[in-house]
């Protein structure tokens, strides 16, 4: 055993003194998972060091934004250029352009973007405009879905559908939840039922179609498709928070994948996050003109933020869309991250642990049970404990996954077969 005094533990006694908890996110604390939480001091492609010179094969990349791996030279190369020139004016660049046109281009549900500094900000103002284009007050959201800590958002399910969500938030007043209806992800009978009781007062409805807050759980085709259905007949806008499927699971998000299912299929907003900027402080959110057309300085729904399309944060995320958008580029990533899901399941088999997977491009998950959940409810049974021991288990062994057992994991292009196997002879020593 080391004698070398434990970095990570002095360095987070001292965090706990003067940040609540010892960090800035929750997750971050390890409260889920028990232990001391590894304190990063660098990333380099496919690994994270912590404060005591340990390297881990990283499969969080801060959360999904970095798919190119940690310090893709092209990204460090436009980043550097950029920050030389200027780290913020307030003012606008041609770079905003750029990368606005860049996702455009990528995503064509969407005709104009307004960019904004964090997916809690991306999804906060996509409802504020539903309701202003709408001139409605109530929304839909899926228990189990997180779309940021905005008041309304923080919401659990009510006692009924005649009734509205409850806040899981000090701090949220009542009266700012009753306008949010809170319902059972993949459930098509609650969704039939909620828009007939109040489908004509509803401004949107919000999801994530691949919730990766309650790990790795998919929108089924049906659900999917009934939803643009009801959406289009009682004109409620459809919102897709692509914060963390964006760029992530295809080239076109999530919406690109479910097109290829779901002939002539696009939400009416979107909302983007993470990998658009490539590490940075960056997201968005757009849609059509005619509904972009009511946000500020055109329209009456106000929005600003003195650091949108900062000038470093677009120079990294453009060159992380452009290194994604390369020919063979997902069709690699979908390959690495299948290679990895289905092994964790194949080791898991052997070790006769009860063991369920699921992945779509460079975003995976995994369920200590035989079947995939396909609601909160659902995944709130996993084994919470034999979860716990197998993070650990893999932390030892220099593996990183997310310490909390309802988070989704990250593969990037910075894998190789080599990390992928090391990390499977972890598994199978920690399953043991």
């Amino acid at each position: 055993m080391s004698t070398e005094p434990d970095l990570n533990q002095a360095l987070f006694e001292r965090a706990q003194k003067v940040i609540p908890g010892g960090v800035n996110s929750p997750v971050r604390a390890f409260r889920a998972v028990g232990g001391t939480p590894r304190f990063i001091t660098r990333g380099d492609g496919a690994y994270i060091f912590d404060a005591n010179g340990r390297r881990y094969v990283d499969y969080i990349g801060s959360w999904g934004p970095m798919i190119l791996g940690h310090g893709h030279p092209a990204v460090l190369e436009a980043v550097q250029k950029a920050a030389v020139e200027g780290f913020s004016f307030g003012a606008p660049t041609e770079r905003e352009v750029e990368l606005a046109e860049a996702i455009l281009a990528l995503v064509p549900s969407m005709e104009q973007v307004r960019l904004v500094s964090s997916g809690t900000e991306a999804t906060m103002s996509a409802i504020r405009l539903a309701r202003g284009a709408t001139g409605r007050s109530k929304f839909i959201k899926f228990e189990g879905c997180y779309h940021g800590h905005t008041d309304a958002l923080l919401v659990k399910a009510g006692s009924g559908l005649a009734t509205f969500g409850n806040p899981t938030s000090a701090g949220v007043p009542p009266e700012v939840a009753q306008h949010t209806i809170v319902l059972e992800y993949n459930n098509l009978t609650q969704l039939e039922e909620a828009f007939a009781l109040h489908g004509k007062e509803l401004a949107c409805v919000m999801i994530e179609p691949i919730a990766g807050n309650m790990n790795f759980v998919r929108a089924s085709v049906p659900f999917i498709k009934r939803l643009r259905e009801l959406c289009t007949e009682y004109g409620a806008l459809f919102v897709f928070d692509e914060v963390m499927t964006g760029f992530r699971v295809a080239l076109g998000g999530a919406q690109a994948h479910y097109a290829e299912l779901i002939p002539g299929f696009k939400p009416d907003m979107s909302v983007f996050g993470k990998v658009i900027g490539g590490g940075m402080p960056l997201a968005a959110f757009g849609a059509s003109r005619a509904i972009m057309s009511h946000l500020a300085p055109l329209g009456s729904v106000y929005q600003a933020g003195t650091l949108s399309g900062n000038p470093v944060a677009t120079a990294c995320g453009l060159a992380t869309l452009r290194e994604i958008a390369k020919p063979g580029f997902f069709e690699s990533l979908s390959t690495k991250t299948r290679t990895l899901a289905d092994g964790l399941k194949t080791v898991a088999r052997e070790n006769g642990v009860p063991f369920s997977t699921d992945s779509q491009g460079g975003m995976f998950g995994f369920f200590l049970m035989d079947e995939l959940p396909q609601n909160y409810t659902t995944v709130m049974t996993t084994d919470k404990e034999r979860f716990n021991r197998f993070f650990h288990g893999m932390l030892d062994r220099g593996v990183y996954l997310a310490p909390a057992l309802y988070e989704a994991g990250f593969v990037s292009a910075a894998h190789s077969s080599a990390d992928l196997d090391a990390t499977l002879d972890a598994a199978r020593q920690a399953l043991r």
